[in-house]
């Protein structure tokens, strides 16, 4: 949870915020940056390509359309499920094995999905898929927890933009290998990020906050003098502890201070409980403490909300395309898309999320978490609106690339503040939970955007991403904290 000021050394003791104050965003965050960005690449590299395998898997195996949508579905139960075990992983056991589980899951199957012999056996491994998809949100919370409070919205941010270099690469990578070798090799090649994430796991560190929210300040501290290290910086001096600093007349030895601190905090996890299922209930509890549960129900409604506002602008763009002609005046011809208009398109529109990025990265350290997640849900709320009403081609797109721009930078802004309301006890539980309930609004997005444009009742599907967006805007008012420039245990 956010706390006071760095106050990193002063009287002979610091935490992890002041360390990290002190060494600064240099070399070892850049590395550290690169290995979760490839992560991230590869994440965003699976879900952009459910946008062209359905089709090729339909024509070659002669599916319907319901069983093409379902290779979709699969995949988003099983990031449901994978965000919730990833997160309960990773606080359980360490950073490291929460995106160990993810590389492996993701990698090894996504490959394997490749050689389907048939339907069955293609859902049933996407569905795996899908779980380590659902616990990629390990590696966003592994980054942050190394980067200084002060510049900390601003990378993580720029972190994001990993996202949408994998959907554009994804984009590209399809239009140049699925006209000539088809789905099978596009599967194939997506899965290669994350076997360099596996090729590099050995030299990558834990992180210090979660070391010391299980009371291993040692081999935190060991790790914190790495970071120095290769950043050309120095510890503060004193002794490594967790949580706020103790005061100058405060009279304690050094050996009780972090069994006393633990002890305090009724929500913490216990430094000594051997069982990882107690630790998960701990960690389930702590979410719902009298001090989060708040933050907590706030959280899961945002994180469904932007899901679901984000994947149906996504199906807006293409469904208004072609529905809203379906549905216009007699004498506007329909128009179909090609494979290659499909790819052009999916490039055009993820590139619409570059400037949500840098106009997130520009505000979060700024004006604050809140009021850029609030800002950005209004601003996507106010582009939207005036699809209601039939438009000419141009304005449309205007519009959606508008609303992707500010969901994109709402989004960013919520995986930014998700982790830093909770302590490192249970932080990737408690993203996790926030995920897996966003993936549902994923889930529902297609219903309406779809769902109801095919039935010409444009004004009412542009209604309801409205009213989710109007909810989630004051849902972001109503968070209790703001975490911009904060420590975070």
């Amino acid at each position: 949870m956010a706390g006071g000021e760095a106050r990193g050394g002063e009287c002979g003791y610091y935490t992890t915020d002041d360390a990290l104050s002190q060494v600064g965003f240099g070399r070892f965050q850049a590395l550290v940056l690169a290995y979760a960005g490839v992560g991230w690449t590869a994440e965003a590299m699976e879900i952009m390509m459910l946008s062209f395998v359905g089709p090729s898997v339909k024509d070659e195996w002669g599916i319907s359309g319901q069983q093409e949508g379902l290779i979709t579905s699969v995949v988003f139960a099983g990031m449901i499920i994978g965000g919730c075990l990833g997160g309960v992983i990773s606080d359980s056991y360490g950073r490291r094995i929460g995106f160990l589980f993810t590389a492996v899951v993701t990698g090894i199957f996504g490959f394997l999905s490749a050689l389907s012999p048939n339907y069955m056996c293609l859902l049933t491994l996407r569905f795996i898929v899908g779980m380590g998809l659902g616990a990629g949100h390990v590696l966003g919370t592994w980054f942050l927890e190394f980067v200084p409070a002060a510049n900390r919205g601003t990378w993580v941010v720029v972190f994001h933009c990993t996202w949408t270099f994998g959907t554009i690469l994804q984009a590209l990578i399809a239009w140049a290998i699925m006209p000539v070798l088809g789905w099978r090799w596009l599967i194939a090649l997506s899965s290669t990020p994350c076997f360099i994430l596996l090729i590099f796991y050995s030299i990558t560190p834990e992180s210090p906050r979660y070391l010391c929210s299980r009371g291993r300040t040692a081999d935190a501290q060991f790790i914190l003098e790495r970071v120095a290290i290769m950043n050309n910086m120095a510890l503060p001096p004193g002794i490594l502890i967790v949580g706020p600093q103790i005061r100058s007349d405060d009279v304690v030895d050094v050996e009780t201070i972090v069994p006393l601190i633990l002890s305090q905090d009724s929500a913490a996890t216990d430094v000594c409980m051997s069982s990882s299922i107690s630790r998960s209930i701990n960690a389930f509890r702590t979410l719902v403490s009298r001090s989060l549960i708040r933050s907590t129900l706030l959280l899961w409604f945002v994180y469904f909300a932007f899901c679901f506002a984000y994947y149906g602008i996504v199906l807006l763009t293409s469904e208004l395309s072609n529905g809203a002609r379906r549905c216009g005046p007699v004498g506007m011809h329909l128009w179909q898309q090609n494979d290659a208009r499909l790819y052009r398109d999916v490039l055009v529109t993820s590139i619409a999320e570059f400037p949500g990025l840098i106009l997130a990265a520009l505000l979060v350290d700024k004006v604050g978490r809140k009021l850029s997640m609030g800002a950005f849900a209004f601003l996507c709320l106010v582009s939207i609106a005036p699809l209601a009403a039939p438009l000419e081609e141009g304005l449309a797109t205007v519009l959606l690339f508008s609303a992707r721009t500010c969901i994109t930078g709402s989004y960013a802004v919520l995986y930014i503040y998700g982790p830093e309301i909770y302590p490192s006890s249970c932080r990737n539980t408690g993203v996790g939970v926030a995920t897996s309930l966003g993936r549902i609004g994923g889930m529902i997005a297609p219903l309406i955007a779809v769902g109801l444009l095919e039935s010409c009742h444009q004004k009412e599907a542009v209604f309801v991403f409205d009213l989710v967006l109007f909810f989630a805007a004051v849902a972001c008012a109503l968070f209790p904290l703001e975490t911009k420039g904060c420590q975070i245990q």
